[in-house]
């Protein structure tokens, strides 16, 4: 129970630190990325979520950490295990999701519209050997976004924001002027996008488990059996 409590506020603590590093141009930076999806992943650990949802975020410490090291390969790992992530949050959308329909027809369509954008635009400006694994992963993180719009809207904002987080990494990537502070601005969506993925899901994952409540014919016997219980006897 007191771990419950620790480690959301330690993770809390470890994110503003690596956050301020950032916006300082502090190497504490380096030493606090790694850690923060751990630190999460324990979050959801104790309160007894999945287990693939512990593995997803494991992938993105994975992920966190090849990315900083720099260099095309590390980059091209990073985003594969970034990939691995994305397919733990689509089983886990899939399982806990509700069926779509007219609304998510709708999303599907705006959210094809943002990657075909975005991919036609990126393209002359990545490397040769980037382009067709960046506009794969892509693929991949939009139908992972579009997969979270069937669960609640936690999970819903947090696929949201990793597609924006993603887009601010592809820019830099293809040498696009990039806004002051960058780094401070993709890491902030990606740790709100994680943040929220797994509250969304944790939260979907505990309503599965709990029993289904009395139907509407058992409750009405049972403020029956009330009643008469608490009737006076002749």
């Amino acid at each position: 129970m007191r771990a419950a409590r620790a480690l959301p506020a330690l993770f809390a603590a470890t994110a503003l630190a690596h956050l301020g590093a950032l916006l300082a141009g502090s190497a504490v930076a380096l030493v606090t990325k790694p850690a923060l999806m751990p630190l999460l992943a324990a979050c959801v650990l104790v309160r007894g979520g999945p287990r693939l949802l512990v593995v997803a975020l494991l992938f993105g410490c994975g992920g966190d950490t090849l990315l900083q090291t720099g260099g095309d390969v590390p980059f091209l790992l990073g985003m594969a295990s970034f990939a691995a992530g994305h397919a733990c949050y689509l089983v886990l959308c899939s399982r806990y999701g509700t069926p779509g329909g007219a609304r998510t027809r709708a999303l599907a369509a705006g959210y094809g519209a943002a990657w075909l954008g975005t991919v036609v635009l990126l393209w002359p400006d990545l490397e040769a050997g980037l382009r067709v694994p960046v506009a794969l992963y892509s693929l991949l993180l939009v139908t992972m976004a579009l997969c979270a719009t069937r669960t609640p809207p936690l999970a819903a904002a947090g696929g949201a924001l990793f597609v924006v987080s993603d887009t601010l990494i592809a820019t830099g990537v293809a040498d696009w002027p990039q806004a002051p502070a960058a780094q401070f601005w993709i890491m902030l969506t990606y740790l709100g996008a994680q943040v929220l993925l797994a509250a969304g899901l944790l939260r979907s994952a505990e309503g599965a488990g709990r029993p289904p409540g009395p139907s509407c014919d058992e409750r009405a016997r049972q403020r029956t059996a009330s009643r008469a219980s608490t009737m006076p006897k002749p």
